[in-house]
């Protein structure tokens, strides 16, 4: 009975291990700045909007294979590139950038 006590304390923990990790990976660090080339659309698996009061600097986190790109949310080549990702997935007609407080994750 013990040793069934230890091996779901284990697995528990792994777990919980294996939680913080995924979720803390999902996308970069927080943006220093923007980069000033547009991503093309069909490169975009998604993207995640950085806020000012989690970051020093707002941005929308462009999610692309093997890496991600910083972007200004004014910037009208990044309201494309959001519309881009958002409309194929029957999502809203338009994204405008807003101030709220928890980062969301599209894709």
């Amino acid at each position: 009975m013990a040793i069934r006590k230890m091996h779901l304390l284990a697995a528990l923990c792994c777990f919980v291990i294996l939680t913080t990790f995924v979720c803390d990976t999902q996308s970069a660090s927080c943006c220093v700045s923007y980069s000033r080339r547009p991503v093309h659309c069909r490169r975009l698996i998604g993207y995640t909007i950085q806020h000012i009061n989690v970051c020093d600097l707002p941005a929308i986190i462009f999610h692309l294979p093997g890496r991600f790109v910083c972007a200004n949310p004014r910037e009208e080549w990044t309201q494309r590139a959001m519309k881009c990702v958002d409309e194929p997935r029957g999502k809203r007609k338009s994204t405008k950038y807003t101030d709220a407080s928890t980062p969301q994750i599209h894709a």
